[in-house]
């Protein structure tokens, strides 16, 4: 069978594929299941494999990767230009059949084992995180309704749960204070699960010279740097920073036209985790810089001062995902301005 490009159509347990031959011309439409996958394409020649960047399509990458194949991932908002008609599984595989073969079209890297396990360590605590500021919000709404108001910061939650429960004059009856004693035994043990998982990712952190590398910039700590790495890899499918930055949503939208450059704010495309915590990391390097004579700490101190805190913020981030390609896809070390 004549076969040069093939879209997949991923799915739980059926999958759609539609192949073409060198002409263009459409030789392959069918259903596999998920057992008749790897069987299919194992006995197929090497070719050209298109597969849009969603649940599972890193394991498919892989899996058809090592038999040979041109396993490529594209974002899905780049492909549904490609349905001519209404929207079913034939249709979205002749789409991505198409799509993966135009020239110019931009793809996904393919991530490792390694990388899928770093970023889901990730998400996991990320969940956590969003669990514990829910819960620590539900208990001071609580409190809120017998006339205990306590201030937005778990420090002060962590302290005062005990101390309300000493309190016998504080007018909270008996079954309340079990309900409280609960809920603060709920808010310990996030806290220790999300301590376990920062101490895996520092524990990674120290094993990886890619991580230990990134650490060297001011505003990427273990938690930025492991994000990252496990976002982008080595970083080779940008070919310069910007491309990176942009992919992270920290550059500004555009709208130009005539000849007429017209940009805005910053887009807040990509991956909002990882530029999430690249702000964040941001935002503590433009508080140390108030104490530092350095040019970069000059910099983006005079930035602040001439704009504002968060402008600031956001384009120290900027810079810091420009160093963060450098350091990754040309292996370089970090060295600080004088």
């Amino acid at each position: 069978m004549d076969v040069t490009c093939i879209g997949i159509d991923l799915a739980k347990q059926v999958f759609q594929i539609h192949g073409v031959d060198h002409h263009g011309k459409a030789v392959v439409k069918k259903q596999l299941r998920r057992g008749q996958m790897l069987s299919y394409f194992r006995k197929l020649a090497p070719t050209l494999i298109g597969m849009e960047a969603c649940g599972s399509a890193h394991y498919w990458a892989r899996e058809l990767g090592e038999m040979g194949h041109d396993a490529r991932l594209m974002s899905p908002q780049f492909v549904k230009p490609y349905v001519k008609s209404g929207k079913n599984d034939a249709h979205d595989a002749e789409a991505i059949c198409e799509a993966v073969s135009r020239p110019s079209m931009r793809f996904v890297q393919v991530k490792s084992v390694e990388q899928q396990v770093m970023q889901a360590e990730h998400r996991i605590r990320a969940r956590l995180i969003k669990a514990r500021t829910a819960l620590s919000n539900e208990i001071r709404g609580l409190l809120g309704e017998f006339g205990i108001v306590l201030p937005a910061s778990l420090t002060r939650l962590r302290r005062a749960i005990p101390e309300l429960l000493e309190d016998g004059e504080n007018g909270l009856l008996s079954d309340f204070r079990r309900l409280l004693c609960l809920l603060g035994e709920e808010l310990r043990k996030l806290d220790d699960n999300i301590k376990e998982y920062d101490a895996r990712i520092a524990q990674r952190a120290r094993e990886d010279e890619r991580i230990q590398r990134l650490l060297r910039v001011e505003g990427i700590g273990p938690v930025v740097a492991s994000a990252l790495v496990s976002a982008v890899g080595n970083g080779k499918q940008f070919c310069k920073g910007r491309d990176m930055a942009a992919w992270l949503g920290l550059t500004p939208s555009q709208h130009s036209s005539g000849g007429k450059s017209q940009l805005g704010r910053i887009s807040k495309r990509g991956d909002k985790y990882v530029r999430m915590l690249l702000i964040h990391g941001a935002r503590a390097a433009l508080k140390a810089a108030e104490n530092k004579e350095d040019a970069r700490s000059r910099w983006v101190t005079g930035l602040a001062k001439r704009r504002n805190k968060n402008i600031a913020t956001v384009a120290l981030a900027n810079k810091n995902a420009r160093i963060a390609w450098s350091i990754l896809s040309r292996e370089e070390t970090y060295r600080t301005a004088v």
